[in-house]
């Protein structure tokens, strides 16, 4: 296949996360990265879900981290289903910042976007089960990777939940080690240190 024939979208959030890509579709290889004219802001993308998601708008001088992965034409149906609600955008090369010493990928790149950021709310709060997978998504790529997530997502001060013993978000993944994601999101996130200790439920033998 032609390089220019190649697509690659930059994930940005729970799609970090290289369980929770599989769980949509197939994809190939991963890159960190860095993009630039993008804002990142928790928001209200639907308030049927009963939480907040991450945005990402567009904001000149702006830039937040996250992936590119590659991702088979015939695939993006299914991340387009995965991410309705959001807008999918081309972004260029130029904006791209890798935070290793390699040559970018060729091809084309895609984003997807909000308008507009609506702040979480009470019944709409941060969950933190899909907070988890985002988080642990972060430490696959290191420990500098999670904490500028961390410093490059706006609206931590805003209402959050702790959702772990009935979460909310549909592909959680209880199995994660809470303790190490705590570690980083600790200080950032409105929930109190006795918040946050309550942990997922035991599997089931």
């Amino acid at each position: 296949m032609s390089t220019l024939n190649k697509h690659y979208i930059f994930g940005y959030g729970s799609l970090i996360n290289s369980l929770s890509r599989a769980v949509t579709g197939e994809s190939g290889a991963v890159l960190p990265v860095k993009v630039m004219g993008y804002e990142r802001s928790w928001s209200v993308m639907s308030p049927d879900f009963g939480m907040s998601s991450v945005a990402v708008v567009q904001r000149e001088g702006a830039y937040c981290n996250g992936v590119l992965v590659e991702v088979p034409e015939s695939e993006i149906p299914h991340f387009d289903l995965r991410e309705q609600g959001y807008e999918r955008s081309r972004i260029e090369p130029h904006q791209i910042e890798a935070y290793q010493e390699i040559v970018l990928p060729e091809g084309t790149l895609w984003i997807y976007h909000a308008c507009e950021i609506t702040p979480p709310t009470q019944d709409c709060p941060i969950a933190l089960s899909y907070a988890d997978v985002i988080l642990a998504g972060c430490i696959e790529h290191g420990h500098e990777f999670a904490c500028e997530f961390i410093s490059l997502t706006k609206g931590w001060e805003f209402p959050a939940l702790n959702d772990r013993i009935t979460p909310r978000y549909p592909r959680v993944q209880p199995q994660l080690c809470t303790h190490k994601i705590n570690m980083f999101i600790a200080g950032a996130i409105n929930l109190t240190q006795e918040e946050l200790s309550v942990p997922y439920k035991e599997p089931k033998q």
